[in-house]
């Protein structure tokens, strides 16, 4: 059996109807077609799917839509403003931060919880923060540096 539910994503209201042990990942990605948010390994393990939800950094994969509902949530499709990109997705690019991509979502989501309780971290503190994002490519320099630069902006 569904039941509706009210999700607020990007600022933007929308009413979807899901069964109880549908993850938020499943319901963006299949029911609202936001398919910035990626799925990686599904056990929470690799942060492909991070999301912010009320600010903070979480797991779609291992979050039950019925549990957001209410709350705000932002996908990495909320950071840009129209057309243009955000200064830390700007960032990602200008550092060579982005290879294939695949992580960069999830990246660009615990980036953007980090900076926002914390606007000017060390390098600890970034490498901290994306300690749950798995990267096959970049080796994470270019990650640090690109989230480093923004914080010094």
């Amino acid at each position: 059996m569904k039941q509706v539910i009210r999700l607020t994503i990007n600022g933007e209201p929308y009413e979807v109807a899901v069964h109880h042990n549908r993850t938020l990942l499943e319901v963006l990605r299949e029911d609202l077609m936001l398919t910035g948010t990626k799925e990686g390994c599904g056990m929470g393990a690799c942060g492909a799917c991070t999301v912010l939800v009320d600010g903070e950094a979480i797991l779609a994969c291992q979050t039950l839509a019925l549990s957001v509902e209410g709350k705000d949530i932002r996908t990495v499709e909320g950071l840009a403003e129209g057309q243009e990109l955000s200064p830390l997705q700007k960032a990602f690019i200008e550092h060579g931060a982005i290879q294939c991509g695949f992580c960069t979502p999830g990246m660009l989501m615990s980036a953007t919880a980090l900076l926002s309780k914390t606007p000017h971290p060390d390098e600890h503190e970034i490498k901290e923060a994306i300690s749950g994002n798995l990267c096959r490519c970049t080796g994470y320099v270019k990650i640090v540096k690109a989230i480093k630069a923004m914080a010094e902006k």
